[in-house]
């Protein structure tokens, strides 16, 4: 989750997050690079004295103006590139699961356990407990394993909504009468947490996602719970 005055990204829980985080740096890299640069050169033009009447163009300056800027715009397109296709890049799941977005709740449906499904309700202030995240926290998880590769089915009832897990990597726009989908693999285990990041109207900030990774010995344990309860 995210902390007071966090000026960075959390921390990676899945092999994509990695992927983004380390091309949030190489991006930056030259952004400051490129800062540095321009600042300078406009310092010294304003403080400088000096005077050139007679030069009205100058052919190498316009080759390295034209031609660097395309050698970064390359470089950062490369990268990018390779993420866009790993985020595309759909492989056999061990666990699908559908979500769906409502005013304003999440409901999960786990098609191969059976059909279990639940709703995912805030958990209101006066019955938090300690160690509880006030507007994070839900009366039921969504429970997955670790190390397991899941397929989120996301769509909505009613209005536009977004699934959105930071620390996963993973962002999914729930639109009605259409399905959209996303992987991802929880590297370790923990607790995640979420929220809708499609304005989707008065309660908006009301619907969190919270995703719990444990082992997969675990997770088969819970799910033969959950069908007996159910």
């Amino acid at each position: 989750m995210a902390h007071p005055s966090q000026l960075g990204f959390q921390d990676a829980a899945s092999p994509l997050m990695e992927e983004l985080l380390h091309f949030h740096d190489h991006a930056m890299m030259f952004v400051f690079l490129i800062s540095t640069f321009v600042l300078y050169v406009m310092v010294s033009m304003i403080s400088t004295k000096l005077t050139d009447k007679i030069t009205l163009d100058s052919q190498g300056i316009e080759i390295i103006w034209t031609v660097l800027p395309a050698l970064i715009l390359t470089f950062i397109a490369l990268p990018s590139l390779r993420i866009l296709y790993l985020m595309d890049e759909v492989n056999d799941s061990y666990l699908s699961i559908k979500v769906m977005g409502h005013q304003w709740y999440w409901s999960y449906e786990y098609p191969d356990y059976n059909n279990h499904c639940f709703d995912a309700y805030m958990t209101q202030t006066s019955d938090l407990v300690s160690g509880d995240f006030r507007l994070l926290e839900v009366d039921n998880r969504m429970v997955v394993p670790t190390e397991s590769h899941v397929r989120m089915l996301v769509s909505s009832e009613d209005v536009l909504h977004s699934w959105a897990v930071p620390a996963l990597g993973t962002k999914m726009d729930a639109v009605p009468g259409r399905l959209n989908q996303t992987t991802f693999t929880a590297c370790r285990p923990g607790v995640y947490y979420g929220q809708c990041s499609e304005i989707c109207g008065a309660n908006h900030s009301f619907m969190p996602i919270v995703v719990e990774a444990i082992p997969l010995v675990n997770f088969e344990l819970w799910s033969m719970q959950q069908n007996e309860a159910w």
